[in-house]
């Protein structure tokens, strides 16, 4: 009788374990603003922490494998005058990054392979549109170089930053910007504001879709991001200040899918969600636990699953894309937690007795290929992201260090000028360090 009681789901002993202290990153002085972004960046290859700094705004960009005390004279990479207020890795390129400041810039960042030796302060383009200090960054999830922006001033611009040129920009938000989120295919994006309305912006028709006001009755922030189905998952508050989530449908949003109250807290639910898995993960700001739940079709929609707790609270947070966890111990997720002076890694694991590849776990992935070029989608054209297979266990592209393998066979032999600028020429390596 009590088995057809229990929900079946694959996710529903995914337990969360703290790595050990020495694979964590200790030393590292978390910025101290005042802004509810995570201030933390992460993908395959590097590391990315907003950081404290005397005089204009800093982060710390650390390879994944310089794990330990990071030595207080590491260089930083130094380019805004204003405190940095957010971070993002290009889904396309793990060596591209973009920040914005309160010094009214967006700028994108080439953070070369090997560890920095002297600080960065030349970004690759300068992004200058905004007026007031620029609080969201966010790449588009399938065009390549497409990054929008949003501002103090209220502004949401989108960029081409192959050309350093705005696109689009909208106007739509009569206050201030909370948070912006692409659907999957790039399409549309949702965004919440001051004015506590939920909006789903069509950018190329520089129109606002569909909107509903207080998805959430209190006057605290909220968060929103879509679902890979084109639902809408919010996190906010009630009027008597208790948390609550929910899961909304953008073309009929009179009445939510489900609405859930949580817990008595003040920090805001940033939300990080798995589009392979439909799971998200709630970590609150001043928050010591991580509470994660599953999205599915049927009742009651969203169902919680575990909370992961620790003892210390968590200053930001960053979430480790699909294509970086590691397949061989059945890792589904790693969130990357802010503490005042270090990041601890924790890993989300579904318990398997098998060693062998666990292919109802590891669908296939979004891949860092771009489906299109940002003019194809400024002319209206969709495209989801181009999967690739988690099966052989995705290796950070390490294809690059192995040519340096092949250049070095060939150094130890005596060639020619000519077959030596061949051997230099596919190797993006060496391309990365001219």
């Amino acid at each position: 009788m009590s088995r057809s009681i229990v929900r079946q789901s694959k996710f529903r002993h995914v337990f969360g374990q703290a790595v050990k202290a020495d694979q964590g990153y200790d030393d590292i002085r978390v910025s101290k603003v005042t802004w509810d972004s995570s201030f933390c960046a992460v993908n395959p290859k590097f590391l990315a922490v907003i950081v404290e700094s005397s005089g204009g705004g800093a982060f710390l960009v650390l390879p994944l494998s310089k794990t330990g005390r990071v030595d207080k004279n590491y260089p930083l990479v130094i380019g805004h005058s204003g405190p940095v207020l957010d971070i993002d890795w290009c889904p396309h390129d793990d060596n591209i990054l973009a920040s914005c400041s309160e010094d009214c810039t967006a700028m994108v960042w080439q953070i070369p392979d090997h560890s920095l030796t002297r600080a960065l302060s030349d970004p690759v383009v300068v992004l200058e549109g905004h007026s007031k200090r620029v609080g969201i960054v966010s790449w588009h999830p399938t065009a390549r170089n497409i990054l929008l922006t949003a501002g103090s001033d209220n502004l949401i611009i989108i960029w081409n930053v192959g050309t350093g040129e705005p696109l689009l920009s909208m106007d739509d938000h009569p206050d201030l910007i909370y948070s912006v989120s692409w659907n999957r295919n790039g399409s549309l994006f949702c965004t919440t504001c001051k004015d506590r309305r939920l909006r789903v912006c069509d950018p190329r028709k520089r129109e606002v879709v569909a909107e509903r006001l207080a998805p959430h009755e209190g006057i605290r922030p909220m968060r929103a991001i879509f679902t890979r189905d084109g639902n809408i998952f919010t996190t906010g508050f009630t009027r008597m200040s208790q948390r609550e989530l929910g899961l909304w449908d953008p073309t009929n949003f009179e009445e939510p899918i489900a609405l859930l109250e949580l817990d008595t807290s003040n920090g805001v639910l940033l939300p990080y969600y798995d589009a392979d898995a439909n799971m998200v993960y709630l970590c609150g700001k001043g928050d010591s636990s991580v509470r994660y739940f599953e999205i599915t079709e049927e009742p009651p929609y969203v169902h919680y699953l575990s909370t992961f707790s620790s003892k210390e609270p968590q200053r930001g947070m960053g979430f480790m894309p699909k294509r970086g966890v590691d397949v061989s111990k059945c890792e589904i997720a790693r969130l990357y937690k802010l503490h005042d002076k270090k990041c601890e890694p924790i890993t989300m694991t579904v318990p398997r007795k098998s060693d062998l590849f666990q292919d109802d776990l590891y669908p296939d992935t979004a891949g860092p290929e771009p489906a299109m070029e940002p003019e194809e989608w400024l002319d209206g054209r969709d495209e989801d992201p181009i999967l690739v297979s988690m099966r052989e266990g995705y290796v950070p592209p390490k294809s690059r260090e192995l040519k340096v393998a092949k250049k070095n066979v060939l150094d130890s032999r005596p060639t020619t000028r000519r077959s030596m600028s061949t051997a230099f020429g596919g190797d993006s390596e060496s391309e990365g360090h001219q």
